[in-house]
């Protein structure tokens, strides 16, 4: 599955609202270890453009 929400968010990342929910749909399916797996790839893709974004979905996906 984590393979699987890459590609999706991959595709989505030209529009603010669809990568987020996405990304959120990512977390809810997956388990922790997965997640910070995600988070780490996300930051390293995705932190230039959308790092509000990410800071609000991990910040409570991972407390």
């Amino acid at each position: 599955m984590l393979e699987y929400f890459k590609t999706i968010l991959s595709k989505v990342s030209f529009d603010r609202w669809l990568f987020e929910k996405e990304l959120k749909k990512a977390i809810k399916s997956l388990v922790p270890e997965e997640i910070r797996t995600l988070r780490d790839w996300c930051y390293d893709q995705f932190g230039q453009i959308y790092e509000s974004i990410l800071n609000k979905c991990f910040k409570t996906a991972l407390a």
